[in-house]
């Protein structure tokens, strides 16, 4: 991990800081949304998902200019900014409608720097080496995760109920991550031999009517294998707010979020680096049937302590699918594609989550929560199934 390249160590941090910033925000919005502002669990799960989907739009959109353009950086450092920027103005925010503006503007900068970054990524690996890459990647995003929340409930035990000052002060991070940005070298000299050689000898390719390409088979079938399980997998805020209502208070809610990424990071780092040895499927399925686990035990659990067990096993399905995924996109789609697929990757899983959020407050409000994550937990099981099939296990390593 230290022979890792700098650029590679610089948007761990910068990753780091923005995650901090964001979230000492998230954990604290399902009960700022629907005890402060007066929204229901239908509205938290068009606000999460649309935000999302938002989100992954545009990283095709990035993903396909990021292919075409000679530097990426400008292009992620707009992205930073913007979400930067945007995030503190929660604190002003008087309805779920204001929350809602500010978040849709946080994940357009998030949808317009992710594929440059992640392509930006694919040039500093190998094969050999891309699963402990992506998987390094997601270790810092979760350690900012755990840094975020623990300041949050800090700030809280000294100041309680301020929570718009607390999500004022986040422009810092916010601002420390945009200047880390700065010093992300993207020269042709930064770059590994075999990177180079494998973008030089991989260029756009054309059909005779002057078309790109379509991305490989086996990339679109990962892709709707993926739709499927993102059908079930709604946002975490629906997970949050059930840990909020049996605590009884959102206080030390932050500190299990903070919680759950200190496994996540633990666990992002090995299940990356297992993926190198063992093959992206296998790796990918354990961590859909530990998800498939933990919304089962959401369901049927009800006590508080039970239901934080399950969110710490949580963390896992993180640590072994959300790098892997990566790998695997940068395995599939040629090296002059990759913002393009990296672009589509997103926007499948935002456009699932959109779906699944809005689908997932409805069967709340309508069957009870235990209806809702059993509806995630049987989607992820079929998906897992599906993976066996649809990708083969040559095209995973």
């Amino acid at each position: 991990m230290l022979r890792f390249p700098r650029a590679v160590w610089l948007f761990g941090w910068v990753s780091l800081a923005t995650d901090a910033a964001t979230e000492a925000i998230y954990p604290l919005l399902p009960f700022f949304l629907t005890r402060v502002l007066g929204a229901g669990a239908v509205s938290l799960g068009v606000l999460e998902g649309a935000a999302e989907a938002v989100n992954s739009i545009l990283k095709i959109v990035s993903g396909r200019v990021a292919d075409r353009a000679r530097r990426k950086r400008p292009l992620v450092l707009f992205g930073y900014g913007i979400s930067s920027i945007a995030r503190p103005f929660i604190a002003l925010a008087t309805t779920w409608t204001q929350v809602f503006a500010v978040r849709v503007l946080d994940r357009v900068g998030k949808g317009v720097r992710g594929a440059p970054r992640d392509a930006m990524l694919a040039v500093w690996t190998t094969p050999a080496t891309r699963g402990a890459v992506y998987g390094f990647h997601r270790s810092m995003d979760h350690l900012g995760a755990v840094v975020g929340p623990a300041l949050a409930s800090a700030f809280l035990y000294f100041y309680p109920d301020q929570y718009r000052t607390l999500f004022a002060l986040t422009i810092i991070p916010g601002a420390i991550a945009v200047t880390l940005i700065f010093f992300v070298p993207e020269e042709p000299a930064v770059v590994s031999r075999l990177s180079t050689a494998e973008v030089t000898a991989t260029p756009i390719r054309r059909t005779p009517n002057g078309a790109e390409t379509p991305l490989p088979r086996e990339f679109t079938a990962f892709m709707l294998v993926l739709s499927l399980f993102t059908l079930g997998n709604s946002t975490d805020a629906f997970l949050l707010l059930k840990l909020t209502d049996v605590a009884g208070t959102a206080r030390f809610v932050p500190l299990m979020w903070a919680a759950l990424h200190v496994v996540k990071a633990t666990v992002s780092v090995f299940g990356g680096s297992w993926s190198d040895r063992i093959g992206r499927r296998m790796v990918i399925a354990i961590g859909w049937l530990v998800y498939a686990m933990v919304y089962a035990g959401f369901a049927w659990s009800s006590a508080l302590w039970s239901l934080f067990a399950w969110f710490m096993l949580y963390g896992f399905y993180f640590g072994f699918a959300e790098g892997t995924e990566k790998a695997l996109v940068a395995d599939l789609a040629p090296a002059a594609r990759r913002g393009f697929a990296f672009g589509v990757y997103t926007a499948v899983q935002g456009l699932g989550g959109l779906a699944a959020s809005v689908v997932f407050g409805v069967v709340w409000k309508a069957y009870g929560a235990g209806a809702a994550f059993s509806l995630g937990a049987t989607l992820a099981l079929v998906a897992t199934a599906l993976l066996f099939v649809a990708v083969p296990r040559t095209q995973a390593v």
